[in-house]
């Protein structure tokens, strides 16, 4: 722990403790109704950090409601339902961030038309695309697994969650400029170390294996989709931020679509 600093809250020296950043997570990466007390960057750094909880609960719900399903009307409705419970405890911010930014890098204009283009409430053709496309993998590939097993499909449920939010960390390191100022990815942009983010990462993917445990078949795969799914975010990253610049809000949550759809295509193509 830092001098000066609690474990539960912002100490003599102003630096925000973890709950507060717990706060800031699940306050901005969920639909769950939890009060932010400390709005700035050192919590938002924090936040980011510890965005694999936020993974954990939100994958449990989806988890659960795609293996009930899949028990209940077979392993194709089963995915649908648990992409859609991760949709809908995120409000879907990550998919219309998928989509605005592959309308940003589609449209093949200069950074600071495509930053305006993503700032649009509409949605263009590429981020249409991109966003069936996305969806489309991650049902067929979920869909094997709840067909295979309820469990195992539960399983990679949680792995895809938790490896969208560990991608968060990695898109908020400190040698990672903001694309413009304002908004969310203003206030994270640079205030992670890549200490920090490996432990984060590292530290999910043993969680993850831990779980596969309860199932032989997933006990390595899960902890191999984690990483192999924020890697792949982190391609994504390099790409957004040669191209626009530094990161954005929308950035983060493309790369929580890219890294959960990487990480359940690494599982699909394990098995």
């Amino acid at each position: 722990m830092a001098e000066g600093q609690g474990a539960d809250g912002p100490g003599p020296d102003g630096r925000a403790g973890w709950a507060d950043g717990l706060r800031f997570a699940f306050g901005t990466l969920s639909v769950l109704r939890v009060r932010v007390e400390r709005w700035d960057r050192a919590a938002g750094g924090r936040a980011m950090i510890a965005a694999p909880l936020v993974g954990v609960v939100l994958g449990a719900a989806a988890a659960g409601t795609g293996a009930l399903v899949a028990r209940l009307a077979g392993g194709p409705l089963g995915a649908v339902a648990a992409v859609a419970v991760l949709a809908a405890l995120t409000r879907g911010l990550h998919l219309d961030g998928l989509a605005d930014v592959a309308d940003g890098l589609g449209s093949g204009k200069p950074a600071e038309d495509a930053l305006r283009i993503m700032k649009q409430s509409d949605i263009g053709p590429f981020g249409v695309l991109t966003l069936v496309l996305v969806l489309l993998a991650q049902v067929a590939a979920l869909s094997g697994q709840f067909s295979a097993s309820p469990l195992r499909g539960a399983l990679a449920v949680l792995a895809a969650a938790v490896a969208a939010r560990c991608a968060l960390a990695w898109g908020c390191l400190r040698s990672v400029p903001a694309a413009r100022p304002g908004g969310l990815g203003a206030m994270v942009a640079s205030t992670v170390t890549p200490a920090a983010a490996a432990l984060s990462t590292g530290a999910a993917a043993l969680l993850t294996a831990l779980a596969g445990l309860a199932d032989d078949w997933s006990a390595l795969r899960l902890p191999l989709a984690v990483v192999i799914g924020a890697g792949c975010a982190a391609l994504l990253l390099r790409r957004c931020v040669r191209r626009f610049g530094g990161i954005t809000g929308d950035v983060l949550g493309a790369m929580a679509e890219t890294a959960a759809t990487g990480a359940l295509l690494t599982i699909a193509l394990a098995g």
